[in-house]
């Protein structure tokens, strides 16, 4: 299992696309999503969703659908 990066989204997008996913069964993993919170600059950080790399297609296809 290699993971890649599907895409980079904000904050609340990320996890939208992560609950998604994985109710289509594909499992992602949000990363960057805690980067400075104290701050404040957490809403000028994009979050990556990273899937496995067999699982990138198929991702991209649920993506497309629902946009």
């Amino acid at each position: 299992m290699a993971l890649v990066e599907l895409g980079r989204f904000d904050r609340q997008e990320a996890f939208i696309v992560q609950s998604r996913l994985e109710n289509e069964g594909i499992m992602s993993f949000v990363f960057d999503a805690g980067a400075s919170i104290a701050d404040g600059s957490y809403l000028l950080i994009p979050v990556r969703v990273m899937v496995d790399d067999e699982d990138l297609e198929p991702a991209r296809v649920i993506l497309d659908a629902a946009a």
